[in-house]
């Protein structure tokens, strides 16, 4: 939250936030009938029921209210333009998230209480004195008081005097939503042990063939030393594409002796194929309206080094029993080139700072510069930028290890001199969304305790932004938000990157809601189709959000997807060659799907732009390693024959090292 809005809300509290002191009526004056005590707020006015309607208040568990209200507003306008309505509308963003929307319901309790009989219900005080307890901290981060209007005393009541539970119902449905996995009684059989790489692939395949209805696998390409890159897949129809179903994926061991996502990964895809067979309404809804895709190992190569490198912590000569304690923070971390894979993606942030206040070039759907290939890219690296451009993703998280905290882009400072320096995305608050999202799920990862792993983050409630917290170029993160529509977060798993195998199961636990809350996460925002007027789909049409600088493209059958928060949104979409349409839109906070908004767009004539000729970038997104320099560099040093290869030229790393592509006519003589 920007320190002007604080300001705001401070003065505010300054100078507004105080209850209206309830009058009393003399009983002289009472039987003169100057006034009345049946007038509880002293405004003259009978309270009486009326319909309840108050924008972020609509989705209470009961539709009457009563005015004058608690805090002696005589009118929904008077509660409308309050602070304390102020407040409520602009919680969310204030808290990152946390404790919403129990503050939300609590507070519209206090402006908006029930009515029965003309007579107000008050909320209960036990109510809003484990709110506190639970939300004080998220307040005390920003540094600011708790709500006036949220005083436990002043104004809920207690069980005796008749009250009633804001959150009540809110808890109910998620009672009936975790009773639905039957926890008491786990059906799903799973061996919580460390595999193989070849154990692995046998379990990824033998899980997909178990459940072939709704899953299958299939490899993104090799590893340095020939292993595959191993996907299995989850949807009710594998294999293809479905319209308007979201696509999202999780990588894991992208550094290989991080080992814990791995492993995660592994048990999720049997829990998936289990839980489906066996019934669970939650898995088999999840699985029939998304398209998800878990690449358990990034770095099989990586995880073999460390692997070797961990001692057996049975063997009796060994002084340290936790064996797996011994592995270092970097045998295994690299690929088996040495190459750190999480700084091995085309740097686009730089681009996107030098350019982003020019309109002749675009800062989404931003190609590859051709001077990248020139330069050592890894085969891991290849394989996954081919994957991430081959399908629609919507969303992702990279499983990583060493922390306790998520992640978010941009994880390259905005200032190349600065190691740690805040750098948000135009997207930065649906970012915190989906990293609170993870974080709150989590079994520990958001909790204050100070003497916990991860305890440094407790005050950012276990997010952070990624170049504040350290800085690199290169990352697969930035990559995905400046390449394509996809939103990809940074979840550090814990302390300990490679945890002994009695720690497994109780990681399992700690995460397994974790990861079933952010897969459940993509369905939120916005979703659709642009055709044009004959309803055939336009792919590669732009959709753009009014305020965000960041537009999302269409699929190949024109359908698309925006994550977006709650609240009031305008939308265009344009197409070369079409008409641009805008449409306002409204979603609530209490939406749990994404919203349908379609588009139809008209042909019109394509007026000649010399900007098309001037700045080519616009258009050059298809190219893919133009000049095959991939497959050149993939090449051994010497042929077939013996012959040892031609040495690069001087030139070479020059191009490589600038970011500029080299001119043709020097490309010819390589």
């Amino acid at each position: 939250m920007h320190s002007g809005v604080l300001v705001l809300f401070l003065s505010l509290a300054k100078s507004c936030w105080c209850a209206p002191q309830q009058q009393s009526c003399d009983p002289a004056d009472e039987r003169l009938g100057r006034c009345t005590n049946t007038d509880v707020n002293g405004y003259g006015e009978r309270p009486t029921c009326t319909e309840l309607n108050l924008g972020y208040c609509n989705d209470m568990e009961y539709s009457r209210t009563i005015f004058p209200n608690i805090l002696g507003h005589r009118s929904r306008v008077e509660a409308e333009s309050g602070a304390e309505y102020l407040l409520l509308s602009v919680i969310h963003g204030l808290l990152n998230g946390e404790c919403t929307p129990e503050i939300r319901l609590v507070g519209c309790s206090v402006l908006a209480s029930p009515c029965q009989n003309n007579k107000m219900i008050k909320p209960c005080r036990s109510t809003c004195e484990a709110l506190r307890k639970d939300c004080i901290h998220a307040f005390e981060a920003i540094e600011m008081a708790w709500p006036y209007f949220l005083d436990c005393d002043r104004f809920f009541a207690s069980e005796q005097e008749g009250c009633f539970d804001p959150l009540a119902g809110m808890r109910a449905r998620q009672e009936v939503a975790m009773s639905s996995l039957s926890p008491e009684e786990p059906s799903t059989i799973i061996q919580f042990t460390y595999t193989s790489n070849t154990q692995m692939y046998s379990l990824l395949k033998r899980t997909a063939a178990k459940c072939s209805h709704i899953s299958h696998v299939y490899s993104i390409g090799r590893s340095t030393e020939g292993r595959d890159l191993l996907v299995i897949e989850f949807t009710n129809n594998p294999g293809r594409h479905e319209l308007l179903e979201p696509e999202i994926k999780i990588v894991g061991n992208m550094h290989g002796n991080e080992v814990l996502g791995r492993q995660l990964l592994i048990y999720l895809a049997q829990y998936l194929c289990s839980e489906y067979t066996l019934g669970n309404q939650r898995i088999q809804t999840l699985i029939n309206t998304t398209r998800i895709h878990l690449l358990a190992s990034m770095n099989p190569d990586g995880y073999e080094l460390a692997a070797a490198e961990v001692e057996d912590s049975n063997d009796p000569e060994l002084s340290n029993q936790e064996g797996h304690l011994l592995n270092s923070w970097t045998n295994g971390r690299a690929n088996a080139q040495n190459l750190d894979l999480n700084r091995n993606f085309p740097d686009l942030t730089s681009g996107f700072y030098r350019n982003r206040r020019s309109r002749f070039y675009r800062i989404d759907h931003i190609p590859i510069p051709d001077a990248y290939w020139f330069g050592k890219v890894a085969p891991e690296t290849y394989a996954v930028m081919k994957w991430i451009r081959s399908l629609p993703f919507v969303q992702s998280a990279s499983l990583h290890g060493g922390e306790l905290v998520v992640s978010y882009p941009f994880d390259f400072s905005r200032h190349p001199q600065e190691e740690r320096m805040f750098s948000p995305t135009p997207d930065e608050q649906v970012f915190k969304q989906l990293a609170r999202t993870y974080a709150d799920a989590h079994a520990t990862m958001s909790d204050n305790d100070t003497e916990r792993c991860g305890a440094s983050f407790y005050r950012n409630g276990g997010i952070i932004n990624g170049a504040l917290w350290y800085s690199f170029a290169g990352g697969m993160s930035d990559f995905n938000y400046l390449h394509t529509n996809c939103l990809e977060i940074t979840v550090e798993l814990g302390c300990d990157k490679f945890p002994s195998e009695g720690e497994l199961y109780p990681e399992w636990k700690r995460n397994k809601e974790a990861l079933l809350s952010f897969l459940e996460s993509v369905h939120r925002g916005i979703k659709g189709i642009v055709t044009d007027e004959n309803g055939n789909g336009i792919k590669g049409a732009t959709v753009s959000v009014k305020g965000i600088r960041k537009d999302v493209t269409t699929a190949e059958d024109g359908d698309y997807w925006r994550l977006l928060n709650p609240g009031t949104h305008i939308l265009t979409a344009t197409a070369k060659g079409y008409s641009r349409v805008s449409k306002r839109v409204y979603l609530p906070h209490s939406m749990n799907k994404a919203g349908r908004v379609d588009f139809v767009l008209k042909k019109v004539p394509v007026e000649p732009d010399i900007h098309d000729h001037l700045f080519p970038t616009v258009d050059s997104w298809d190219q893919f390693d133009p000049y095959n320099q991939f497959e050149r560099n993939s090449d051994p040093d010497v042929t077939e024959e013996g012959i040892e290869r031609q040495e690069k030229p001087w030139w070479w790393n020059y191009f490589s090292q600038s970011g500029v592509s080299p001119p043709q006519w020097l490309l010819r003589n390589v």
